[in-house]
């Protein structure tokens, strides 16, 4: 009675009316803002392909899903079981009732209204991490969640573990599934399909890739396959297979349910069983569903390429002769079983036996009609057998067999059945991390440095990384942050070239620190409205400072500082650009702001006033109409920009000025590096008109747009997790290219791509998806062109991999006698792996100096130094990479072992113990490994810190090279002590021990502190 009333309900018609109504409107009104953004940064083009894809996608995921479950419901109410009275036995016949009684009648239905419900929870799940209305459009697709893995169910039971209401909810929907089936069944249909829909539409990146993916012109050595299939067609694959088997699983669980409990099955407390048309309806529901299993376990054979069996990533021994037999014939078995049920569904009375042999009789001469058709049904007994050998096979093939060979026949004789199998792997993932293009040299380090070499490498010395970014933003916060709501957010390792009065070129490693707006350190009485979107709305300037010098009293020399931008020198000023140093877009740009309106903007504080602008960039969406006020209200979810009446006809609003997320929002397909880097060039009349097509709401008259001087660059990946058996170590791909650089206007907020490398098929393949948007290298500006640098990650991931991967033959690689790790060093008094890092000097063999990111290896077991790795950055060598040995009978001192000679130096420990009071506290810096012509040379900063007042100042620089340690408060000073000065020796102790009382004072005495330095160590 209740469903019928529910199902006749007149008021549904409005009700659905109404949410349709809002949410199309939800959905055109964010589309119509999202574009009025896209059209001001001049990639409309871009925006419209995905929208329209992902259109696409989740209304033909809906309407599909939709009509399949819909019809299947549909179908299964024009069957209802008939009641129990009809099949009862005659009376007086004793006989078992057929069917189900009401116990089990209720705990089977209770358990498909349970699976339901989970089913229904996991789309749920996934719906909601999908949807984000302001932000879900550009965040990269996550990974394909597939319920039917172990691991899928495996998180979904720790959820529920974590969150018990989810339980009860569970609970809550299979109760209401039994209370009211066909309604409520209906209802999940419904959420499914919309669920499903919203998958697809996610998967949009996949599906765009594969309608014109590029060849790698390699293929896998398993199956013969190019890797572009294992990249653009495998992941669509495995889009249809989780669609697929979620869509026909969730229609034969609840089409079953609604027979189970449709007619009058619970008020008379048995089910009789299904009817003819029933069966027929779940034999076809199943055989789709054994169809499904089929593709899903022949994509299961291409999945032991990433398969971690063995003792290394990909196919092994095991999973070649094992798992991938069982996979084929598991395939097939689920195939012929599907294809006899879907027979059966289609032919309910014939066999397919009785339709060969009526086939055979057709050619017959003793019939001159064709002989009637044989009514023989197919049995259930070959259904059941079938079923029965898939189980176990599957039990046998997947769990038993693996692991009875890995263990008895794989492992006794390991190296032996692996090793065709660890060479694919080493080749494959130094392929798809770019390591079998580093170029391999020895480097012995058997020379002797002079004074003549240490000028001859006077460009290194005079780069020596000095100032490490944590003291340096510490000691920027103090000195140039000027007011509370500035803030140094980073600090960027770059290299400019200055231009001396004599005419000569002078080239300088710096640190430069953009000098941010961060609205969160505004006095809480000041944050209103009107400051937070109208007048606090961008930082001014940046700090650059040598990362080798200090001055007297230790702290950061400047080549330019303060709000003024006071340059250090006339070198300075004629090579840095210092006009308009205005950043309305960074890394701590998170408020959205509106300029040109009648509340002036913050510029800049000068003495006790304040100096005020108005933005007269390129960029921001006009609010010039009430109707464009409405919309960017209603997007923003700020109603106060409509009852405001500080705007004017040239008001504009400017939002995701975070850089990442404005770069992010225009290519989601893109990774992005975590260490974005300020750069100050003058690219002359490009700045004006700087962007991939020219903003509709740019400045009628080009005089009213200053030119800009500040850069933000971005390195962009193009990853995969489908590189065939390429190891991730940890990482969640497998497959790396440093493939784009972006650059971003500090200023006008522009954004533009180019292809940093055009050989990588991915970003090949969203070129031709997206003409126009990327450029090549060689188009960017060269005064932006000389700044780009090897990315850090890039090289972490590289040469993390380097550590294990640079082993190539397969038995020392099983061993792994040769395996590398990263050094440690002390840093601020605790221990630390030494990072990569950028230097400017010379390389072996090489005649000029040039900039490099460096990293040191030590042996896996042992501390002395192994190798480094070298990534270049400068012209035509930008990229190429050179990895030097060391002869491994000789010892070559790591960091480690020096950090530990410095530690145990008597007067250098005094030293440091004397600076750790209890008002101040030394803290050694990062240990630097310089390799000059044929040697190496330490340099480790000291640094003094004040506890209550945090000002570190560059105390002393400690260098070691060889045998000899010294510490100086210049690194000149220090190096003259090693190379100038003269070893000097303790005297030797001589004491008469005649007198026990005077012998006892002598060695009072000889405890007591020594009044000067010995072994050339300055105070």
């Amino acid at each position: 009675m209740l469903e019928k009333r529910l199902w006749h309900w007149s008021g549904w018609p409005w009700i659905v009316g109404l949410v349709l109504t809002c949410l199309l409107g939800q959905v055109l009104l964010y589309v119509w803002a999202e574009r009025l953004w896209f059209q001001d940064v001049g990639y409309v083009a871009t925006f419209q392909l995905r929208i329209w894809t992902r259109l696409c996608l989740g209304l033909l995921g809906f309407g599909v899903s939709m009509a399949v479950l819909g019809g299947n419901l549909a179908l299964a109410r024009r069957f209802p079981s008939p009641p129990s009275s009809l099949r009862l036995p005659p009376v007086g016949q004793v006989r078992r009732p057929p069917g189900l009684g009401l116990r089990s009648l209720l705990l089977f239905s209770f358990a498909l209204a349970l699976l339901m419900s989970l089913q229904m929870l996991y789309l749920g799940r996934v719906m909601i991490s999908y949807w984000s209305p302001s932000a879900s459009v550009y965040n990269p697709a996550p990974p394909l969640p597939l319920w039917a893995k172990p691991a899928a169910i495996q998180a979904l039971v720790q959820q529920l573990i974590q969150q018990p209401w989810q339980g009860i909810a569970i609970l809550m929907g299979a109760i209401a599934l039994l209370w009211v089936p066909q309604f409520f069944t209906a209802i999940a249909a419904l959420f499914a399909s919309i669920a499903l829909g919203m998958v697809l539409s996610e998967q949009w990146t996949k599906a765009l890739l594969v309608l014109n993916p590029t060849r790698f012109g390699e293929v896998d050595p398993l199956f013969g396959r190019d890797i572009s299939f294992y990249l653009f067609q495998l992941p669509v694959w495995e889009v249809l297979e989780f669609w697929l088997i979620s869509l026909v699983f969730f229609a034969l669980v609840s089409v079953t349910l609604v027979y189970l409990l449709s007619g009058e099955t619970l008020s008379q407390g048995r089910f009789t069983g299904f009817s003819p048309p029933q069966q027929r309806h779940l034999y076809g529901l199943g055989g789709v569903l054994l169809l499904s299993t089929s593709l899903s376990h022949w994509l299961g054979r291409y999945q032991v390429l990433y398969s971690q069996q063995g003792i290394v990533r990909g196919a092994s021994f095991t999973d070649v002769h094992v798992d991938l037999p069982a996979y084929t014939t598991l395939s097939a078995i689920a195939l012929f079983i599907g294809l006899l049920l879907l027979w059966r569904t289609l032919f309910w009375s014939i066999s397919p036996q009785g339709f060969l042999e009526w086939f055979g009789k057709i050619g017959s001469r003793r019939y001159a009609m064709p002989p009637p058709l044989p009514y023989r049904p197919l049995t259930n007994r070959s259904f059941v057998w079938g079923v029965a050998v898939y189980l176990v096979l599957a039990v046998l093939g997947i769990l038993l067999i693996p692991a009875s060979v890995q263990s008895l026949l794989v492992q006794p004789n390991e190296l032996l059945r692996e090793a065709p199998y660890i060479t694919r792997t080493i080749a494959y993932t130094r392929r798809a991390f770019g390591l079998d293009d580093i170029d391999t040299q020895s480097f012995i380090p058997d020379g002797v440095l002079t004074v003549a070499d240490l000028e001859a490498n006077r460009l290194t010395l005079d780069n020596v990384r000095l100032w490490d970014t944590r003291p340096l933003l510490e000691s920027n916060r103090q000195l140039q942050q000027i007011r509370l709501y500035y803030e140094f957010s980073d600090a960027d390792v770059d290299r400019y070239t200055f231009y001396q009065d004599d005419g000569s070129v002078d080239r300088r490693q710096v640190l430069i620190s953009a000098r941010e707006l961060n609205y969160e350190r505004v006095p809480e009485e000041a944050k209103t409205w009107v400051n937070e979107h109208l007048v606090y709305t961008h930082g001014y300037g940046f700090t650059m400072s040598p990362v080798n010098t200090a001055n007297e009293d230790g702290l950061p020399t400047y080549f330019i500082q303060d709000i003024a931008h006071i340059p250090s020198s006339e070198a300075v000023r004629r090579s840095i650009p210092i006009e308009s140093p205005r950043l309305y877009f960074g890394e701590l740009t998170q408020p959205y702001v509106m300029t040109n309106t009648a509340v002036p903007e913050l510029d800049y504080p000068s003495g006790s006033d304040n100096v005020y602008t108005v933005y007269a960039g390129q960029r921001g969406i006009r609010l010039n109409s009430l109707w464009r006020r409405w919309l960017m209200a209603w997007h923003l979810k700020d109603w106060q920009m409509i009852f405001t009446q500080d705007f004017t006809p040239q008001t504009r609003l400017l939002f995701r000025r975070t850089i990442t997320e404005r770069a992010r929002a225009i290519a989601p397909f893109l990774r992005f590096d975590t260490d974005p880097y300020l750069v100050v060039a003058d690219i002359g009349e490009d700045s004006r008109t700087w962007g991939t097509n020219p903003s509709p709401n740019a400045p009628d008259e080009d005089e009213r747009s200053p030119a800009s001087y500040l850069y933000w660059v971005i390195d962009a990946y193009t990853t995969s997790d489908r590189y065939p058996y390429a190891d991730p170590m940890g990482n969640d791909f497998n497959y790396i290219r440093n493939s784009v650089k972006v650059v971003i206007d500090a200023y006008h907020g522009s954004v533009r791509f180019f292809i940093a490398e055009p050989d990588d098929p991915i970003i090949q393949t969203w070129s031709k998806l997206l003409p126009g948007m990327f450029e090549p290298l060689l188009a960017m500006p060269p005064s932006l062109l000389e700044h780009l640098r090897y990315p850090q990650d890039l090289f972490q991931v590289q040469s993390q991999h380097l550590m294990t991967y640079h082993m190539t033959d397969p038995q020392v690689f099983y061993d792994r006698e040769d395996q590398w790790r990263a050094p440690n060093e002390i840093y601020a008094s605790e221990a630390q792996q030494v990072e990569p890092y950028y230097l400017i000097m010379k390389l072996p063999e090489e005649d000029t100096e040039e900039f490099i990111l460096l990293r040191p290896f030590t042996p896996a077991q042992r501390n002395n130094l192994v190798g480094w790795l070298a990534a270049r950055s400068d012209g035509d060598r930008y990229g190429s990479m050179l990895l030097y040995r060391f002869p491994k009978q000789e010892l070559v001192f790591g960091p480690e072992q020096i950090e530990a000679r410095i530690n145990q130096d008597p007067a250098i420990s005094q030293r440091i113990s004397l600076w750790n009071t209890e008002e101040s506290q030394a803290q050694q810096g990062n240990l630097l490994v310089i390799p000059i012509e044929r040697s190496l040379l330490y340099v480790e900063p000291l640094y003094l810190e004040a506890e209550q007042n945090r000002l570190p100042t560059l105390a002393r620089v400690i260098v070691v090279y060889r045998n000899r340690i010294a510490m100086a408060e210049t690194l000149d000073d220090a190096l003259n002590a090693i190379f100038l000065s003269d070893r000097p020796t303790a005297p030797p102790v001589l004491r008469e021990l005649q007198n026990p009382d005077a012998a006892l004072q002598d060695l009072l005495l000889e405890s007591a502190p020594a009044t000067s330095d010995p072994g050339g160590l300055a105070p």
